[in-house]
């Protein structure tokens, strides 16, 4: 790997604080765009110097033709921008040779969600008399409850629940503090998990969430857990946390509340990113269809024409 990548993927993780997703999947990236410029130049050196717009799009060509989704092209362009911005930020680089790259456009995916049923019936599945029951459906009911990502609950500690306010603190990306309301229900499942918590805890563990041998939570678990009770309820194919996270983001915007709102309290820095929520549901829609139009529903007759 080049030094100059090493150093970028150092700072991405360390400084920026990007998601260990995000940051190996950018070094990937670059490693592959590495070898390519090593092919294209017939040279074992990288120069940045030589690369111009003209090279960047070959290279996103080829990439296209190997018959890779226009959504992968658009993270390692992505990933092509944010390494040229380091290198022209540090002063490898005068100009960024990607900043004018047009990313590729790709068809938008509505996130998935569950419906308030299926919910319902998820949150009646643990058996809150066993540690693993209490501890899962206290997981269920703050995922669903906050919006919170799989890293942020992992991350919890016992001083970021303020219970008589119903709040949690949350450090999100880029190390972004946030306060999230929680509701009653959940609340109320993380007393009777707490209880539970403590006869298995390890001394010095500040982590909410813990194992049954009392050491932290780890994202496989966590991805385990809520597969478990998603799979009976949904036939949804990544049945993972974020499901837990769109439900909770397209709920509140079906029961009207502001999209900013919305945005701040799913942690995202631009409200662009939260505008994906802004679909409904076919039943919402028929909902209010049958509300709002004199004929939509037998229970608001027409008026009666004078």
């Amino acid at each position: 790997m080049h030094r100059n990548i090493r150093e970028f993927v150092k700072y991405i993780k360390l400084e920026r604080r990007y998601s260990p997703n995000t940051v190996e999947a950018y070094q990937t990236d670059l490693m592959q765009f590495e070898k390519f410029l090593k092919e294209y130049f017939h040279s074992s050196n990288v120069n940045w110097r030589l690369i111009n717009k003209r090279i960047l799009r070959a290279y996103l060509g080829i990439m296209t033709a190997q018959g890779l989704q226009r959504i992968s092209v658009a993270r390692k362009l992505a990933a092509l921008r944010s390494f040229f911005a380091f290198l022209t930020r540090t002063g490898v680089l005068v100009i960024n040779p990607a900043i004018t790259l047009r990313t590729p456009k790709y068809e938008k995916r509505l996130p998935e969600f569950l419906s308030l049923e299926h919910m319902d019936q998820i949150m009646e599945m643990p058996d809150t008399k066993t540690f693993d029951g209490a501890r899962d459906r206290a997981v269920l009911e703050l995922f669903y409850a906050s919006g919170i990502r799989r890293a942020e609950l992992i991350d919890l500690l016992i001083k970021d629940l303020f219970f008589e306010e119903n709040l949690i603190r949350v450090m999100g990306k880029g190390e972004k503090e946030r306060i999230v309301p929680i509701g009653s229900h959940a609340r109320k499942c993380l007393l009777a998990y707490l209880e539970q918590r403590k006869q298995v805890v390890k001394p010095g563990i500040e982590q909410i969430f813990v194992t049954k041998s009392g050491v932290p939570m780890y994202p496989m678990a966590i991805h385990r857990i809520i597969n478990k009770y998603l799979h009976k309820f949904t036939d949804i194919k990544k049945k993972s946390p974020h499901i837990l996270r769109h439900t909770f983001a397209t709920h509140l915007m079906n029961q009207g509340a502001d999209i900013r709102a919305v945005k701040d309290l799913l942690g995202h820095a631009n409200l662009s990113t939260t505008q994906i929520y802004t679909h409904t549901s076919i039943d919402h829609l028929k909902a209010i269809y049958a509300r709002a139009h004199p004929g939509g529903s037998e229970k608001y007759p027409k008026k009666k024409e004078v």
